[in-house]
């Protein structure tokens, strides 16, 4: 696409010492000068988090490790079969009782975002995609 500009020569004049000193011709200046207020333009149209929500939203997304789920899954499965060892039961115990209390913080982290975002808690679920799952 051609656009044809007409401009003052002061500003001509501005603009290829503006070049120079970015070691560009007066085109590419222009072309990049123009790029780089394309790309603000498009950065100030996206919708940026207030520090609190993000902060939020972090802890809400903090979860146990891979291996602690991997060992948990396996207690289970050795609790259904009936091969549960009394230290493998402690155990279980333990993990079941981790995962509580960091899904009780997760709710506790999504009830002040609700506030924060003047919504109710199933509403913000939904909207984060969260469900809730049944007990094992």
């Amino acid at each position: 696409m051609e656009v044809t500009l007409d401009i003052t020569p002061e500003l001509a004049s501005r603009l290829l010492e503006a070049a120079a000193k970015e070691g560009l011709d007066a085109n590419g200046y222009i072309l990049h000068m123009l790029e780089e207020h394309v790309r603000h333009i498009q950065r100030r149209s996206i919708p940026c988090l207030r520090e609190d929500e993000a902060h939020l939203l972090q802890q809400i997304n903090q979860g146990l490790p891979q291996e602690t789920w991997q060992r948990y899954h396996e207690l289970l499965d050795k609790r259904r079969a009936e091969r549960l060892t009394p230290d493998e039961h402690a155990t279980l115990i333990a993990l079941s009782d981790q995962i509580e209390e960091l899904n009780a913080r997760r709710v506790g982290y999504l009830v002040e975002l609700a506030r924060l975002r003047q919504t109710s808690l199933e509403a913000l679920m939904q909207q984060l995609g969260i469900q809730t799952l049944p007990y094992v």
